[in-house]
């Protein structure tokens, strides 16, 4: 009998779990090694599987002994378990890597440093709308190698982040989407932008002719590094006012140029408000176009969706103030679009993990909207030495607290922005567990 191939599986949540699932599912010997602590949740699909795993500690011997290993994407490429993994010749891969060869789906994906998920989920929703098998999967949803092992979908819907584009190597997106790059996670890339450039630029690795790269063309650091490359797909820009592209925004109206048919749909049919979310459409609807959605289903789904949960959500007037819950805006360039949409005052929650922040591009922004800010989190020096002397700045650690003086602070009509421009890690669980409790203090004031 021939002996199975040994796998190991790094990190044991909705991505590694995945992956354990589907190499399980293959016929592979798997083992899942988790640092941390596993969640009952996936503890029990291990334990349903009969998959072997640890937690608390990684085992060397065992990890040494596997042929292949999958890495979740929170795990740094830096850590001293992968440098050992990689000095002994093991190959370590993502999640969509791997999940990527058990599957002959279209796959339609997104990456970029704001955007991904709202454009994903318009995506997911325009298809789905349409009648279409379609999964959707990567950076929000379900994990792919789960819905790879368990469905038969005939479309994915892939958010990436540049974390789990490192790990892909043979994987190709049939359509591509690159909405945006701004300096973001630079402390997981030697605080050297170009290789945070690389490493978004490879969705489009190993696409040909037959392939789709949409791009957006009012990115300056998208279009310079697009002019140094060889790309073979063919290219769909779009922007908000460069009629050149395959779409573009004039006379309140995103307009499209597509396989030499014009349509256009009315800004004011949209949902999803503010210049950041033309953006997210166009790029929507140039991909769902290109998979034959009719313009009818494209224009009554982008009237419908609502939009995502933490990012820019008004939640509701206490007293005459608007909260705001954009708890998913963990890198600055996403604060910027956030007060560019603003319309009144605004008492500013902002702070945790700095990512290598630069905060000049919000200075302007700041001087014209902002009254107050709230630093929160358990180091705002940063924060004090950028807007201390353009608005007043009050510390908080704790998001009770934090509400709690922007609701004293602001006055009706005002407008308190939750906007971290930072990762949550200082003080909570995820951006996700930050914008819950945010919401909870809000409905508590």
């Amino acid at each position: 009998m021939k002996e199975k191939k040994k796998i190991a599986i790094l990190g044991a949540g909705e991505s590694g779990v995945g992956a354990a699932v589907l190499a399980q599912a293959k016929g592979y010997n798997v083992f899942v090694s988790d640092f941390g602590e596993i969640k009952e949740n996936y503890k029990q699909i291990l334990d349903n599987q009969r998959i072997s795993y640890e937690e608390g500690t990684h085992s060397m011997d065992k990890l040494l002994a596997v042929a292949e290993v999958v890495k979740s994407p929170g795990i740094a490429d830096h850590l001293p378990v992968i440098l050992e993994l990689k000095k002994h010749g093991i190959s370590v891969i993502s999640e969509i890597e791997f999940a990527g060869r058990f599957t002959q789906a279209k796959t339609i994906c997104i990456t970029g440093s704001n955007g991904k998920t709202t454009t994903t989920k318009l995506i997911y929703h325009i298809l789905k709308s349409a009648g279409y098998k379609v999964g959707m999967a990567g950076n929000v949803g379900r994990s792919f190698a789960m819905q790879v092992a368990e469905n038969q979908y005939d479309y994915y819907v892939i958010e990436l982040s540049s974390f789990q584009l490192d790990g892909m190597f043979h994987f190709k997106a049939d359509t591509a989407i690159l909405l945006n790059i701004t300096p973001d996670h630079l402390d997981r890339y030697n605080n050297d932008f170009q290789q945070y450039i690389n490493s978004k630029f490879r969705i489009i690795q190993n696409q040909d002719e037959n392939d789709v790269f949409i791009y957006c063309a009012d990115d300056e650091v998208v279009m310079r590094e697009i002019a140094k490359r060889d790309i073979k797909a063919q290219k769909m820009g779009f922007s908000i006012q460069d009629t050149k592209n395959s779409a573009w925004v004039e006379e309140n109206e995103l307009t499209f140029k597509i396989d030499n048919q014009v349509f256009t749909i009315s800004l004011n049919h949209l949902k999803l408000k503010g210049m950041h979310n033309q953006y997210n459409s166009l790029a929507a609807v140039i991909a769902t176009r290109r998979h034959e959605v009719r313009k009818k289903i494209i224009r009554e789904s982008l009237a419908k969706f609502k939009g995502v949960e933490h990012r820019l959500e008004e939640l509701f007037k206490v007293r005459g103030i608007n909260f705001i819950n954009d708890s998913k805006a963990t890198n600055v360039n996403s604060v910027w679009y956030a007060l560019e949409s603003m319309h009144t005052q605004v008492v500013w929650i902002v702070g945790g993990v700095d990512k290598g922040n630069d905060y000049d591009i919000l200075k302007r922004g700041v001087y014209e909207k902002v009254k107050a800010i709230i630093a929160l989190g358990t180091d705002n020096e940063k924060i004090h030495k950028a807007f201390g002397k353009i608005t007043p700045v009050h510390d908080s650690n704790s998001m009770q607290d934090a509400v709690n003086q922007a609701y004293r602070l602001a006055a009706s009509g005002d407008t308190v922005l939750l906007s971290p421009a930072c990762a949550s890690f200082d003080l909570f669980e995820n951006f996700e567990d930050r914008g819950r409790k945010f919401k909870l203090a809000v409905a508590s004031l």
